[in-house]
């Protein structure tokens, strides 16, 4: 059954959760040459949460569950498509700055009478916790304070802060929009450059037609008429990626060709670990081909015949597009 959208409040109170595809041209390619019985693409997780009113950090319009279920995203995505994106953003952002500046204040307090008292862990928490109070206070969202140590990065991100996820914002247009957005659209970018933050045109009543097509040449086709080269969703997508810093893996074989997402920067055991936690705690090596060497090699035999395949240990860290078998022991 599909999400129910409507123009009045609270239209969704339950959450809404949605798994889409990632596309990736190079998966299907490695498939054909692998001859894989099975292709399967990674994919993202978007929650649909209701819309936040004025009053929603003080609990009006069900916004103590609104903003529960904020806090357990990675990111958040604004959808705009009223009259006024930019005031409704600002409303939004706003209320999540009041709900921070709520929480962080109440629990500041006693790691301020242990700073006080001499303690370690009390003037660490206040070290971290101080300044973003400062910005909140100030009117900046968390995500405006950088710290360069890592053990404060740590305590930073343990606070759970929903200002502190990065924010893309999908703007709504009409279908004669799709291609170069409107005035509104436009005012959204501006904001979003302004902020630091990234955004996107789609047209809901383009995907919608879109997704009543199953032949994607057919799809390709009447995107092609309207001036675009991929679907609004696609391009949400691409940008979700960019946000978070993740990266893509693959395991290719005659049983199936996957792909994997990870955080940039992951290390060889880790990413064994997003496929079983097994196969990190038993990490021996990983056996990596990198995508344009598979490409040119035209499969793995002749790749590992022209020392193509290189085997990794544990410091190694994942590249973006690379091919591995992991070894490991339990």
């Amino acid at each position: 059954m599909a999400a129910q959208a409507a123009n009045y409040p609270f239209c969704t109170i339950e959450p809404n959760v949605g798994r889409v595809a990632v596309p990736d041209a190079r998966l299907a390619v490695l498939s054909d040459l692998a001859k894989s019985k099975q292709t399967i693409y990674t994919q993202l997780e978007f929650v649909d949460i209701a819309g936040l009113v004025k009053g929603a950090s003080k609990g009006e319009g069900l916004g103590n569950q609104f903003l529960a279920s904020i806090r357990e995203v990675d990111a958040i995505v604004h959808v705009e498509g009223s009259i006024d994106p930019v005031r409704d953003a600002d409303t939004i952002e706003t209320e999540l700055m009041l709900a921070d500046l709520d929480s962080l204040e109440r629990r500041i307090v006693p790691f301020e009478k242990k700073a006080r008292a001499g303690e370690k862990e009390g003037k660490e928490m206040v070290a971290v916790m101080q300044p973003v109070l400062d910005a909140l206070r100030s009117g900046k969202p968390a995500r405006t304070v950088q710290f360069e140590d890592e053990e404060q990065k740590k305590i930073y991100k343990q606070l759970f802060l929903l200002t502190s996820k990065p924010v893309l914002y999908v703007c709504n247009v009409d279908e004669a929009s799709a291609a170069t957005g409107n005035d509104f659209s436009k005012r959204v970018f501006e904001m979003a450059k302004k902020q630091g933050n990234e955004a996107v045109v789609v047209s809901a009543a383009i995907e919608s037609e879109v997704a009543l097509l199953e032949d994607p040449t057919e799809q390709k086709e009447f995107l092609e008429t309207l001036g675009l080269e991929e679907t609004g969703l696609n391009r949400v997508i691409k940008a979700g990626y960019k946000l978070l810093d993740l990266k893509t893996f693959f395991t290719v074989g005659p049983k199936e060709s996957k792909a994997w997402t990870i955080k940039n920067g992951m290390t060889a055991p880790q990413a064994a670990g997003v496929i079983h936690s097994d196969f990190e705690k038993g990490f021996i090596r990983a056996e990596v081909i990198s995508y344009q060497d598979f490409i040119d090699c035209q499969s793995e035999a002749k790749a590992r015949e022209l020392g193509k395949l290189r085997s990794e240990g544990k410091t190694y860290v994942m590249q973006d597009g690379d091919i591995c078998h992991f070894l490991f022991n339990v």
